[in-house]
């Protein structure tokens, strides 16, 4: 990890607000750069990992599909290959052994008990604001995951282009060529966001990295269709409620 990574993700932005920018507290160069950057609004990059169906070969086959869009977007190995074509993703789980390593887990955790499988690969997404030059965000994450995985897990990408956020998708093997497990947390994330960032930034892109608190982004509102879920739940509570009262009142007068 590169010094000004590693100064920025040290960086405490809660100590920093409380104390205030007039004070007295030393920022080195990557620090102070990356409080500019915040506090002009620089465009903020995205990773996360997305949840279920990858525990199975036939899962991560199916995946592979969405990511290459059945043929019509290439897929990028770690070996710098492009597959092409409808047939591409199946090749993958099989040149990474997924059905071997699929059939050792189910050995190991044993068939019909309620464990969960491990994760065979992980699904995870690099993204940008609308308006970022999309072969930009692909090349800053080749630099990314060939800096942090080559040579240890095999991966492949793809762009996608048809949503107005240009992102990137990784299908990443869990298990290493070391046989070491990779289990992603916080850190991970936290990690490879300043460092997507950073590979944004000496392609020219303007790009930083900031938690979500600390950069003036209120939380998400509930889903839509949760929201409408709770609204139907009130109203049906506000119609029993009154049948309620009423069969209390007639036990009360029956007890009289």
């Amino acid at each position: 990890m590169s010094r000004p990574i590693a100064e920025e993700l040290a960086f405490n932005f809660r100590a920093y607000g409380r104390i205030g920018r007039h004070s007295r507290m030393r920022l080195t160069p990557a620090q102070a750069r990356l409080v500019a950057r915040t506090a002009a609004r620089t465009p903020e990059v995205m990773v996360k990992v997305l949840s279920g169906g990858a525990t199975s070969a036939k899962a991560v086959k199916r995946h592979l599909e969405y990511v290459g869009r059945k043929g019509q977007v290439d897929l990028q190995t770690d070996e710098g290959d492009l597959l092409q074509g409808r047939d591409a993703a199946a090749e993958l789980p099989e040149d990474w052994n997924l059905d071997l390593e699929e059939a050792g887990t189910q050995k190991q955790i044993g068939r019909g008990t309620k464990a969960k499988p491990p994760r065979l690969v992980h699904k995870i997404v690099f993204s940008m604001p609308t308006g970022t030059n999309p072969s930009k965000v692909l090349a800053a994450v080749q630099n990314l995951c060939r800096e942090e995985f080559a040579l240890k897990h095999r991966y492949a990408m793809a762009l996608h282009t048809d949503d107005p956020h240009p992102h990137v998708h990784v299908v990443l093997k869990a298990m290493s060529e070391q046989g070491t497990r990779l289990n992603i947390k916080k850190a991970h994330l936290k990690e490879w966001r300043f460092k997507f960032a950073a590979h944004l930034r000496e392609l020219g892109v303007a790009a930083n990295a900031t938690p979500r608190q600390f950069r003036g982004v209120e939380r998400r509102q509930l889903p839509l269709a949760l929201h409408w879920m709770h609204r139907r739940q009130d109203a049906h509570n506000q119609q029993l409620l009154p049948k309620a009262i009423g069969k209390n009142i007639a036990s009360k007068i029956r007890t009289m």
